[in-house]
């Protein structure tokens, strides 16, 4: 009996417990930011063209979790007859087709390009706001944001909004992302 309680201190005292874990990722993202001169706003720009390189937008609600627009796809299009009309932004359910690469946000630059689909023919298929299956959390509110097809962002995505395994290794990614919405 007297074991158990000697155990649980001594795990307890673990240097890499969830909480310490949490603290370290929270300073690698906040050296990233910092190492790659990135301003964080609170406000979106609104814009159809990119954003200034620096302009990284804090998503509300969602610790260290930023967002910067690169490219916005076009919010109007000319229809049959040459008038230029609305294009829809995107809504729950419809279907995103996204091409990303990851990277982490260590300082060692080989680490870079972790895994890409931008130039591969099987990009990631998923339901806006219904499907966790094929994309996290920190992609549904990164196309969220994008809004409109054949937009491209980058994304800052702690543990917490990544994919399972990044929850499990509490390890922070970045994101260039690329986005169409299949109609």
């Amino acid at each position: 009996m007297i074991l158990l309680p000697a155990l649980l201190l001594l795990a307890g005292c673990n240097q890499n417990s969830y909480s310490n874990l949490l603290s370290k990722e929270k300073e690698l993202i906040k050296n990233y930011m910092s190492r790659n001169g990135y301003d964080i706003y609170t406000e979106t720009l609104d814009s159809v063209t990119a954003w200034p390189k620096n302009y990284y937008y804090r998503v509300p609600g969602y610790d260290h979790v930023y967002y910067h627009l690169i490219k916005q796809g076009p919010t109007q299009r000319p229809n049959e007859k040459g008038d230029t009309i609305d294009c829809e932004p995107l809504a729950p359910s419809e279907t995103v087709i996204v091409r990303y690469r990851k990277f982490t946000l260590t300082e060692n630059p080989d680490t870079f390009s972790y895994w890409s689909t931008l130039d591969s023919a099987h990009p990631v298929e998923f339901k806006y706001l219904t499907d966790y299956t094929n994309a996290c959390v920190g992609w549904h509110l990164a196309c969220g944001l994008m809004g409109y097809s054949d937009s491209e962002c980058f994304l800052i995505c702690p543990s917490k909004v990544g994919f399972t395994e990044d929850q499990n290794t509490v390890t922070p990614y970045g994101y260039q992302i690329r986005m169409q919405i299949k109609r």
